[in-house]
């Protein structure tokens, strides 16, 4: 390994333990609000990974992603809950994202042989499918109202505010103790994402992006890697739904509509397609504007507050208003999002930090040999 590769590789871990000590301080310092939206953004971040994955990666369009989430949501909850099995919560986060999965498993034959638009269209059945379902099975789902989430605990630690707990002098309630477990499920989320993307699975799912034709004569079976890359996001949908449940505390079913889902396409599109930073950028930006937008809404102009008269733009539709704008400019100008934006700023700083010759000090380079001298013929 030569010198370069292994000081790239020390950078890139300093880099790496540097972000990871700074996204452990905000429970420190920040008060509950700004926990929220990073708990929200940390389950969307992880639900727009695995739409990543099937849309920008897979080339699969997807409008059914608040199905999966409900599914996680409205599973855990069942079973951690009462009624229900009342499983141990510990317990209860894997079996739903297993049965998310399970979910996606078995709309997967659909996923395997329909593509493009009919693809989005049936996908979008399943989300007023599963709206329909949340409101009728009320004896798991709690009907209109929904159902109070089960806090999680894992070895005796619970992740609510029922017990006091202090820790360099900051009490940590339910917002401080679930940061650090979204903390962890993003940054398995995301290892596991990036690992995938780079193994020979996720280059056949570039592949059959790409050409699906030319995948399938390199030996990619289509319909096989269609249905496996409809499974994972379907996980991935379901881990974030979990996260979300508990965040929120309570789950109802008009949350889990088609408006979720076309925040979730919003995300990968606005962060860059195919790209797990990408999808983390886009997910923090659509999440975070309408929470601080309803904050801030009496300092802004043409925001009116929550509840005030009738006819005025709210903080959340000029939120939507706003993302909704960046989806054009990306599209016009940025069709790799976020991500390329950056990208192609640090090539381009990199260019500016590299030292370039001066032509008034530069060496001159000695002149090439002169050519052998040949003797000159006699004319006779």
């Amino acid at each position: 390994m030569s010198d370069r590769i292994r000081a790239l590789l020390t950078r890139r871990r300093a880099t790496l333990l540097t972000v990871a000590v700074l996204l452990c301080l905000p429970p420190f310092y920040l008060d509950a609000f700004w926990l929220r939206i990073g708990l929200f953004s940390m389950a969307a971040a992880i639900g727009a990974v695995g739409l990543a994955l099937l849309s920008g990666t897979a080339g699969q369009l997807s409008l059914g992603h608040a199905f999966f989430l409900a599914v996680g949501a409205y599973g855990y909850t069942w079973l951690a809950g009462d009624p229900g099995p009342g499983l141990p919560t510990a317990l209860a986060v894997p079996l739903a994202v297993l049965m998310a999965g399970l979910a996606g498993g078995l709309f997967s034959p659909v996923a395997g042989r329909v593509k493009g638009i009919y693809l989005g269209i049936a996908t979008l059945a399943l989300v007023f499918l599963g709206h329909h379902v949340l409101l009728t099975a009320e004896s798991v789902t709690g009907g209109f109202n929904g159902r109070s989430v089960p806090p999680l605990s894992l070895g005796g630690f619970t992740f609510d505010a029922g017990d006091e707990l202090t820790v360099l002098g900051v009490p940590f309630g339910a917002e401080e103790r679930l940061w650090f477990l979204g903390l962890a499920l993003f940054a398995l989320t995301w290892f596991t994402a990036r690992g995938l993307l780079r193994s020979r699975p996720g280059r056949a799912l570039a592949a059959l992006r790409d050409s699906e034709t030319a995948a399938a004569v390199m030996g990619v079976d289509v319909a096989r890697h269609r249905s496996a890359a409809f499974v994972v996001s379907s996980m991935y949908a379901g881990l974030a739904g979990v996260l979300l449940a508990l965040a929120f505390r309570r789950v109802v079913p008009d949350y889990f509509g088609l408006v979720l889902s076309v925040d979730y396409l919003a995300m990968i599109v606005i962060g860059g397609l195919g790209s797990v930073v990408g999808a983390t950028a886009g997910a923090v930006f659509v999440t975070a504007l309408p929470l601080l937008m309803t904050r801030y809404a009496d300092q802004l102009p043409l925001v009116a507050a929550p509840g005030s008269a009738e006819g005025a733009v709210g903080p959340t539709e000029a939120a939507r208003y706003l993302y909704g704008a960046a989806i054009v400019l990306v599209l016009l100008y940025a069709p790799d999002g976020l991500h390329g934006l950056a990208r192609r700023a640090r090539d381009r700083l990199r260019r500016r930090r590299t030292p370039t010759t001066d032509p008034t000090t530069a060496v001159p380079s000695p002149p090439p040999p002169a050519a052998a001298a040949r003797p000159k013929e006699h004319t006779p």
